[in-house]
């Protein structure tokens, strides 16, 4: 956390990729690549810049944070009514 209070993403503990791992539904490995995609994703979702995103991960380039945007990796809900399990 710095100064003002922002969390630094980087510096998010892996312990609490840990207590995601516990979830019930996860069924593949959660790490702290995980968990910064879910907040670089997340940040981005709610309208925050890619800019922004980049220095909040501490990334040297933009296209480095760009790999953790996982927004194009879900689908609208009525397509996953289609798998009919």
């Amino acid at each position: 956390m710095t100064a003002s209070g922002e969390i630094i993403l980087a510096q998010v503990p892996l312990s609490v990729a840990g207590l995601a791992a516990e979830a019930p539904a996860l069924f593949r490995r959660v790490g702290n690549h995980t968990m910064r995609a879910t907040g670089i994703t997340g940040y981005l979702k709610n309208n925050g810049s890619l800019a922004e995103a980049r220095r909040m991960g501490n990334h040297a380039d933009t296209r480095t944070t760009q790999l953790y945007d996982r927004r194009e990796d879900t689908a609208p809900l009525d397509e996953h009514g289609k798998v009919g399990i």
